[in-house]
């Protein structure tokens, strides 16, 4: 098993920044992909960016450019750092993590990030 813990999202202003953090904890070893998700009132929930293999690096194109994710190993913690945000940023986030071998992925509880105009 392993647990997500999200923080970090947030009120800002257009063209501001915020970095969300997932704390994993449980079988890290187990997994084989980390991500965060989004999902905005009325959308689907929609990948945002994800990290494969530790070394793997894929962004949607909407936030290419402005978001960055990363893991740090001795905090056992992804972040996505958030620059230059817009309103269609605001949305709840999830941190997602896939199994190497199959089954259901683990989801975080969700951060609410809010940019106004």
């Amino acid at each position: 098993q392993v647990q997500l813990v999200e923080s970090g999202g947030g009120l800002v202003e257009a063209g501001g920044s915020l970095r969300l953090s997932c704390v994993a904890s449980g079988d890290i070893g187990s997994l084989n992909a980390m991500g965060w998700y989004r999902q905005a009132p009325g959308n689907e929930r929609e990948l945002v960016a994800q990290i494969i293999g530790r070394s793997s690096y894929k962004y949607i194109d909407f936030v290419e450019g402005r978001f960055t994710v990363s893991w740090d190993n001795d905090r056992n913690t992804m972040y996505l750092q958030m620059n230059s945000l817009k309103p269609e940023d605001t949305a709840v986030y999830y941190c997602n993590a896939e199994r190497r071998h199959g089954g259901p992925p683990y989801w975080g509880q969700g951060t609410q990030v809010t940019v106004s105009s």
